[in-house]
């Protein structure tokens, strides 16, 4: 027998999750969020195709990028990207870039 409590309230899990996140994250990490639906259009198509933004370390945003060649050609325009994703959000929320290649 289950000597624990049961209940019979079926809940998503998004909805638990998004509890969870907003108790235990900053503000600004929660903005920061928002990078993955406005990315595309920040940073432009050709780079988009090419890129995706992975996970966030403090103000380090890391994006996963299709070969080293694209590293090298977005290391030059770093300083842009940066500006654009923040002018994007509305706020300073990035402050560097790291990019590696990974999954797009």
């Amino acid at each position: 027998m289950n000597k624990g409590k049961q209940t019979k309230d079926v809940v998503h899990i998004k909805s638990v999750m998004n509890k969870v996140l907003k108790a235990y994250r900053h503000e600004s990490d929660e903005e920061l969020t928002k990078v993955w639906s406005l990315w595309d259009n920040a940073v432009g198509e050709t780079i988009s195709k090419n890129t995706r933004p992975e996970a966030f370390k403090g103000k380090l945003l890391l994006v996963n990028v299709t070969s080293s060649t694209w590293i090298h050609h977005l290391q030059f325009n770093k300083k842009t990207i940066i500006k654009k994703i923040n002018d994007a959000l509305g706020k300073k929320l990035v402050e560097e870039i790291k990019f590696k290649i990974g999954p797009v």
